[in-house]
């Protein structure tokens, strides 16, 4: 199978996916100084083609179809694992004995309250999300500020499923990964199998536009500024009493749009790394 993709040079990684948002790309992979970007059909690949030429004068900018075996092979040379806090997302290569409860030593054992480590794996896909992007390792940050004991987490635009995956590892009684793209409800679903331990994840296609949401007691919502301000209402109304909300997807430029939006909402955490910020929020 081929996707359709562009590659460029000379536009750092996080202001092109920003600029190239509406086109709704579908995977990013970075080799050396070149980003590739991939897209659902040509006719958005050529889109972007030509906003990216218009906007960076000085990149050089290629379109073309990459085969998915030679895509996936380049993604096992170049992605490691990464480790977020209690959290390490690996990809199958490179996940020794995944999802089995460590082992402790005596002295160990004296450290009860600490909590034990995590390791999530996520094969590379045609879908966000394998923890390398700065507003997935923000999520992750953030789920871990939460006591996700006993919880219903919804994962809104759930790409590869680690945030779902994530919140049933750390504790939560379930979780839920919502998402519009077909074929990453497919990747979510396989990464779930990957991970025994993620065994009450569920999976499945639904726009947000157009669908309620379930109550849920954690939601988090990693998507773009724009559509967390369209969206607002309908995700704070899903939240249960008292409940969190995890957003990211935004740029620091978007910041205090989002926050106007969740107005009622009380803010407990806040990080930003590069350009993308990410906020917690509490329902009243």
């Amino acid at each position: 199978m081929k996707y359709p993709a562009i590659d460029v040079e000379g536009v750092d990684s996080d202001f092109l996916l920003a600029l190239l948002d509406d086109f709704g790309p579908t995977a990013v992979d970075i080799h050396g100084s070149v980003v590739t970007v991939f897209f659902h059909d040509i006719a958005r690949r050529d889109a972007a083609h030509d906003v990216v030429v218009r906007t960076h004068r000085g990149s050089r900018v290629q379109s073309r179809d990459i085969d998915d075996e030679n895509w996936a092979r380049r993604s096992q040379e170049n992605l490691a694992p990464i480790t977020i806090g209690r959290i390490t997302v690996a990809p199958p290569w490179h996940a020794a004995a995944p999802n089995s409860e460590p082992r402790l030593s005596a002295g160990a054992l004296a450290e009860a309250d600490t909590p034990s480590p995590v390791t999530i794996v996520i094969a590379p896909s045609m879908g966000f999300g394998t923890g390398h992007h700065a507003t997935t390792r923000l999520c992750l940050r953030a789920l871990q500020k939460l006591d996700l004991t006993g919880s219903h987490v919804v994962d809104v635009g759930t790409g590869s499923g680690v945030l779902a995956i994530a919140a049933r590892m750390l504790g939560a009684a379930d979780a839920l990964g919502i998402d519009d793209d077909p074929d990453a409800i497919h990747a979510a679903m396989e990464n779930g199998a990957r991970n025994p331990r993620a065994d009450c994840v569920r999976f499945e296609v639904k726009d947000l536009r157009s669908a309620p949401l379930p109550k849920a007691d954690v939601i988090t919502a990693n998507l773009t500024g724009a559509l967390l301000v369209r969206s607002a209402n309908m995700l704070l109304a899903a939240i249960n009493p008292g409940g969190s909300l995890i957003v990211s997807g935004l740029q620091r430029r978007e910041r205090d749009d989002v926050v106007r939006a969740f107005e009622g909402a009380s803010i407990t955490w806040e990080a930003a790394e590069d350009e993308w910020v990410a906020i917690l929020f509490r329902s009243s």
